[in-house]
């Protein structure tokens, strides 16, 4: 196992470091939201174009810088396409002509009339008694309107990434003069390897395993008869990238308006069961074999990663919580103060995967 990086000082006045520049980085991160949160989303794209151009470089005989053109397209187009396809599906789905918001009323009233019999309830209450009086049509409506939002913020995204990208050339030289030393260059160069190659893995797995969900949740969908079933696939897509809720927005999602689209039952019965069964399957069986030591990170701590960088960036942060989760357990590693907080971190107690990105950290 590789010896951390010995820093001067008593091990507790360095803990108490750690825990204080914790906490003024999240203060920091919390305020600071509107101007970090594209950049975050940048530098994963310029990560996703690192490893899209390696393996295009690999598979195919075009040149570093054809392939490194041919990677950004990939990822840029991808992005601005999910963007695309989120934001009009949305407004679609939710707009008067799909017909979706003029049924939510009267078929919640079908719905609560059934439970109510069941129990016996003889005073049975309206969805608008429920609710209160709120426009849920208009809750509908504004959150079409905030989904087409998301196009503004992507521009910023845009922009980050290609300074990213223009900055790339003098990262190199900026190395060398920040670790002057070889033996403290190469371990930093160890540590950027390691961020990339565990951020990469996460993604290439997510990627891969949400395709196999989708291909089956298309499916299923189609033969019930759902409307939008393209849309409601790539939503499955997305959210897949959400650790723990996306699977259960995933899974629940499809079969709620299934109840509002059908006057039966059974549709929607079968979509839930159905999707259960397609993401047990892929989320308990192919996932872990496919993750190996990509995601060594404990179960406890990415439900609290969800929890603290949904708080702090909103939707982009649960995207991002757990390619942060582990970029945080890397660097902590580096550090004897700060080397109990990545065993803490790690799910097997063991921050150091075997390093295959060793071979990618050696100092030219």
């Amino acid at each position: 196992m590789k010896i951390p990086v010995s820093l001067s000082g008593s091990a507790v006045a360095q803990n108490a470091l750690v825990l204080i520049a914790a906490v003024a980085g999240g203060a920091a991160l919390f305020w600071l939201a509107d101007i970090l949160t594209p950049l975050a989303i940048a530098i994963f794209l310029l990560i996703m174009i690192g490893g899209i151009q390696r393996e295009v470089e690999q598979r195919t005989p075009l040149p570093n810088r054809w392939s490194g053109l041919v990677a950004i397209l990939i990822v840029v187009v991808g992005f601005f396409l999910s963007i695309a396809i989120i934001v009009n599906g949305a407004a679609g789905f939710f707009s008067d002509a799909s017909g979706v918001t003029a049924n939510i009323g009267p078929r919640i009233d079908e719905i609560i009339a059934d439970i109510s019999g069941i129990f016996g309830v003889d005073t049975v209450p309206t969805s608008r008694d429920l609710l209160n009086g709120i426009d849920l049509r208009g809750s509908l409506t504004t959150l079409a309107v905030q989904v087409q939002g998301i196009a503004s913020g992507a521009f910023f995204v845009l922009v980050y990434l290609g300074f990213l990208l223009a900055s790339q050339a003098g990262f190199g030289k900026k190395i060398v003069r920040m670790f002057p030393e070889r033996s403290s260059r190469g371990d930093a160069r160890q540590v950027i390897a390691r961020v990339r190659s565990g951020v990469e893995g996460y993604l290439w797995v997510q990627a891969v395993t949400g395709i196999m969900i989708c291909a089956a949740a298309w499916l299923l969908m189609r033969v019930v008869g759902l409307q939008n079933a393209e849309f409601w696939t790539f939503v499955i897509f997305v959210v897949g990238f959400i650790p723990i809720l996306g699977g259960a927005i995933a899974g629940l999602a499809p079969p709620l308006f299934a109840l509002v689209q059908f006057p039966d039952y059974w549709p929607a019965l079968i979509l839930l069961a159905g999707l259960q069964a397609i993401l047990f399957v892929v989320g308990n069986m192919i996932q872990p074999r496919m993750q190996g030591e990509n995601q060594n990170i404990d179960p406890v701590v990415v439900l609290l990663s969800l929890a603290l960088w949904g708080k702090i960036w909103g939707v982009a942060g649960m995207f991002l919580s757990t390619p942060l989760a582990v970029m945080a357990m890397a660097i902590l590693a580096e550090f004897k103060g700060s080397y109990w907080m990545a065993v803490l971190l790690s799910g097997d107690g063991e921050p150091y995967p075997e390093d295959g990105a060793k071979a990618d950290s050696k100092d030219p």
